[in-house]
């Protein structure tokens, strides 16, 4: 009975709240069906990476199936230090917008859709994971947005998957100058020992298997270079999840 009428009181009080605050799409803002999410317009204007794809970057490649583990050539010319990683959808279009609003412009109210679409693209790297690290920020960087994006993207998929987070485990303790435009080589100069582990930390990831999270990946120097601090810490495995990968030409706009 007391279930019943909490449930009826709840359901009222979302009437009252839609009708204040009606739903709309997060991209367009045009009338939708729920809050949160994307109407079915902007939907089709998601790139999802889906298989084939590359099992150590994650990748899409143009060819592949059935049970095969595939490889790009790109992997196997230069392996990533990680185990895996894998996005949710392609760096462009409609997804470069949310993300570039989530990220620059507090715009938070994404960050659900967000991690459910992780969780989606993720499903191997997430039931085969110990611990949810996000990407850090460098402290002046932190003050300056005053938030994490990928701290935010970490707790609302440990909400949703139960997998614990440790967003202090990991330490940015150098200031490095935007990715934008530089090259392969550049970037990974540019977050070379940029990264450390906050004291004690070792004792936590020892032997633990870590999924790295952050909200773009576009040559993986960043996760890479967190994959080796933790790797040189003692972690067993690390994979990495993001929202999206930049693919092709995507990463004129990575930031």
């Amino acid at each position: 009975m007391w279930s019943d009428l909490r449930r009826w009181a709840l359901l009222n009080l979302r009437y009252g709240a839609d009708l204040i605050l009606p739903p709309i799409c997060v991209h367009c803002h045009a009338p939708n069906s729920e809050h949160g999410i994307l109407c079915p317009a902007c939907w089709q204007g998601v790139d999802f990476i889906t298989p084939p794809l590359c099992d150590r970057s994650g990748a899409p490649m143009a060819y592949g199936g059935g049970d095969e583990r595939l490889i790009s050539a790109a992997a196997m010319r230069d392996p990533p230090i990680f185990g895996r990683a894998r996005a949710a959808a392609r760096f462009d279009g409609v997804i470069r917008n949310l993300v570039h609003g989530f990220k620059y412009a507090d715009r938070h109210e994404v960050s659900g859709l967000f991690a459910r679409m992780m969780r989606s693209a993720g499903g191997a790297l997430i039931r085969e994971a110990d611990l949810l690290i996000p990407v850090p920020l460098h402290p002046h960087k932190l003050w300056k947005r005053r938030y994490n994006q990928a701290a935010i993207l970490a707790w609302k998929l440990s909400a949703l998957t139960g997998l614990p987070v440790d967003a202090f485990i990991l330490r940015r303790i150098r200031r490095t100058p935007s990715q934008i435009g530089l090259s392969s080589e550049e970037r990974r100069a540019n977050v070379a020992a940029a990264f450390t582990i906050a004291p004690q930390a070792a004792k936590t990831i020892q032997g633990k298997r870590i999924l790295l999270i952050d909200d773009v990946m576009t040559t993986g120097a960043t996760l890479s270079a967190c994959t080796r601090v933790l790797k040189n810490a003692g972690a067993a495995q690390v994979d990495c999840l993001t929202v999206a990968m930049a693919v092709g030409g995507d990463d004129r706009h990575a930031r």
